[in-house]
């Protein structure tokens, strides 16, 4: 897809522009928000990624469109993962409610900032680099075995660790015991603290890199247009917010999420080894197209989504019976 400077630059501006809109119309006055909210901000940004992906299709044709919209819902569904991680990070440095919705506004825009990075990073390997795919498609065919191993044991004790950074600069930068409302950095007894509010906006900022190191790949193995590759991430993480009130109590009863991303991982691995197999010559290596791609990634979240609820639904009557019977 060609993609002019103007259009880079126009797009960026609608990103900014739709973050600020966001940002005034629902985040600027702290307060917990409902499901009602959360959902209707949710609706908002499915229906501007799918108005994107119409504009994509009468710029340029169905094929950047197939593209982006493969992106988009694996991206989403990846993001949905973080959610959980997002949860721990809430509970360890016990954020009000009234102030959640701040935090993930901001430790998003963090995550996409340096994404962006990360993309660039990548489609500069990519574009001088087709062995690259060997080793994006090793990464991910490694990570689906890593979540399966996970969920199947199963830990429920799980707790957030800081990263190095975060270790760094809590040590580094004294910081006040409680929250200042929105504030991230006060002034006390005429030294400068930081609050609990910047440290959990890096933490969910910098967090999502590690999401990122399977997320991009994986992309990548949908799409190499640098273009497509920044937007779709764009946004699937900037209605993550809203997805987290909307869906963070539904969470638990994805039992089978992780399998399902690890299948997901699986496949787009394969297809990349595939390709690379295919740009270095071997012509036993099918390409997979994007509609084959898309149907598999829907299918599969598709039939996650429904034994999940099933198994969920079944441990509940197992837990009432127990009661009962106890």
């Amino acid at each position: 897809m060609d993609v002019s400077m103007t259009m880079w630059v126009a797009t960026i501006g609608v990103l900014i522009a739709l973050i600020v809109a966001d940002f005034f119309i629902g985040g600027r006055k702290p307060h917990e928000v409902s499901l009602k909210e959360a959902g209707i901000w949710t609706a908002v940004w499915v229906a501007l990624a799918v108005l994107f992906g119409g504009f994509l299709w009468w710029h340029s044709g169905g094929e950047p469109a197939g593209e982006f919209f493969a992106g988009y819902i694996t991206e989403k569904s990846l993001s949905v993962d973080n959610l959980f991680v997002f949860i721990l990070i809430m509970g360890k440095f016990a954020v009000p409610r009234i102030y959640q919705q701040r935090v993930l506004m901001f430790g998003v825009i963090i995550a996409l900032v340096l994404r962006a990075i990360f993309i660039a990073g990548g489609a500069a390997l990519v574009s001088q680099f087709s062995w690259v795919f060997f080793i994006f498609g090793a990464f991910l065919i490694w990570t689906a075995w890593k979540l399966i191993k996970e969920a199947r044991a199963d830990e429920e004790d799980e707790e957030f660790e800081e990263n190095r950074l975060l270790k760094s600069i809590t040590r580094r930068f004294p910081a006040t015991e409680d929250y200042r409302g929105t504030k991230l950095i006060v002034r006390e007894h005429g030294r400068r603290l930081i609050t609990p509010m910047l440290i959990v906006m890096l933490a969910i900022g910098t967090t999502d890199v590690l999401f990122a190191l399977d997320s991009i790949p994986a992309i990548f193995g949908l799409t190499q247009d640098p273009y497509i590759v920044f937007t779709a991430n764009a946004f699937a993480l900037m209605g993550l917010r809203q997805l987290y009130f909307l869906i963070g109590g539904l969470l638990k009863k994805l039992v089978h999420l992780s399998y399902g991303l690890s299948v997901i991982l699986g496949f787009i691995g394969v297809k990349l080894v595939l390709h690379a197999a295919h740009e270095a010559g071997a012509t036993w290596a099918p390409e997979i197209g994007i509609p084959v791609s898309l149907a598999v990634i829907v299918l599969v979240l598709a039939v996650t989504t429904v034994t999940s609820l099933m198994a969920s639904k079944k441990q509940q009557q197992e837990a009432e019976r127990e009661k009962l019977d106890a």
